[in-house]
């Protein structure tokens, strides 16, 4: 329970857990052993109305708010990552860009058909020399007649390369500004262009279910009216979209947290030692205690992060906040969890993935701007 918890948020988690448990769980672990992007799975996902939930009616979402969307992440997260990210990147990165940024136009071109789980999207900021350093994109577009030329890449790039990314949102170089500084511009590019190239990347360190891929572009045309929001806007709309990003990558950390707490909970009641479950023991029982609290307090700093956001008040800073300390209580709680566990803790086990979980939280201090960057960001506000 949560003070911020309205009826619809409760019928959200249960919908989201009863499909996470029945039809995710059972299967999920071959499709990360194996590397293989679960698409028919994700496209079954359909019948949770989760994909572009956060988009109007019209446009074919569900007008939910966003601590809905977050609560989907967060129940998909306490049983894989993977299929969290998968849902996290399409409706924060893919579907958020578009619904905030985009002309009517294009709103009614490509929402209705991501809204479905049938089709995803993708953001590209990420490159060789881009990454946290946002304004070190390298990828040029030139304006042509009737539109531009791209050449470029993206890599790391989540929904980017399986048979359901459909394509993505970029950020480019268009010239430079009148102050002699470089300017960049976002754009939008579907499957088909010619151009237009993608590769899945596999021998992952975690989200190995996940499509995390490279994308290429050679001489890509990309009419004018796929150009995303106003020329030279294009830092700007990356980071509002990963302001909102953020808040995604934060309910990942809570329900990794969860998935791994609740797996230590019920492995110390069974596991037994001097005669007695180690759950008995102070030490262990107090781990649990203290992982708990983590959990309540991150999940409470999140939910607050994504009322600011719901009800129109600046959110930046504590959406900076919650993805710093949630992925820190993700770690905590994974490495205490496996500290349980001891032995048992290091192999693939599908009733206990706790090594899975151990892996997929690494990624947490990294994505949508490393704990170092959003320590940064927090101090500027604090000391502005």
């Amino acid at each position: 329970m949560n003070a911020l918890l309205k009826k619809v948020h409760q019928e959200v988690r249960a919908k989201v857990r009863a499909f996470a448990e029945e039809k995710i769980k059972p299967v999920i672990g071959e499709f990360e052993a194996l590397e293989q992007f679960p698409a028919d799975l994700i496209k079954s996902m359909h019948s949770l109305n989760i994909f572009g939930m956060q988009a109007p009616v019209e446009y074919g979402g569900q007008g939910s708010d966003y601590l809905s969307f977050i609560i989907a992440v967060e129940e998909l997260a306490r049983i894989d990552s993977s299929v969290a990210a998968t849902l996290a990147a399409h409706n924060s990165l893919g579907v958020g860009p578009i619904l905030e940024f985009g002309s009517e136009e294009q709103k009614k071109k490509y929402l209705p058909d991501l809204c479905t789980a049938q089709n995803l999207w993708a953001f590209g900021l990420t490159e060789e020399n881009a990454g946290s350093d946002a304004q070190g994109v390298e990828t040029i577009a030139e304006e042509k007649t009737g539109g531009w030329v791209v050449n470029g890449h993206k890599k790391y790039i989540t929904n980017a390369a399986s048979d359901m990314a459909s394509g993505i949102s970029f950020v480019s170089q268009t010239g430079m500004r009148p102050d002699g500084k470089k300017e960049f511009t976002a754009f939008l590019v579907s499957k088909g262009t010619p151009g237009y190239t993608r590769e899945f990347m596999k021998q992952k360190f975690l989200w190995r279910a996940a499509d995390n891929g490279m994308v290429y572009l050679k001489d890509c045309h990309i009419p004018a009216e796929d150009q995303l929001g106003e020329r030279g806007q294009g830092i700007k709309i990356m980071l509002k979209t990963i302001d909102s990003g953020r808040l995604s990558i934060a309910a990942m950390g809570l329900g990794l947290a969860q998935g791994a707490y609740e797996m230590a909970v019920s492995f110390a009641k069974k596991r037994k030692q001097f005669g007695k479950a180690i759950s008995e023991f102070q030490t262990v029982a107090f781990r649990l205690a203290d992982m708990a609290m983590k959990i309540e307090t991150a999940r409470t700093f999140l939910y607050h992060a994504c009322w600011l956001k719901d009800n129109g008040e600046p959110f930046g800073t504590q959406s900076a906040m919650a993805k710093l300390y949630c992925s820190q209580v993700a770690s905590d709680v994974a490495s205490e969890a496996l500290q349980i566990f001891g032995g048992a803790g290091f192999f693939r086990n599908d009733e206990y993935p706790i090594e899975r979980f151990f892996r997929d939280q690494r990624l947490l201090s990294i994505g949508e701007g490393t704990s170092e960057v959003l320590r940064m960001v927090i101090s500027r506000d604090v000391l502005k």
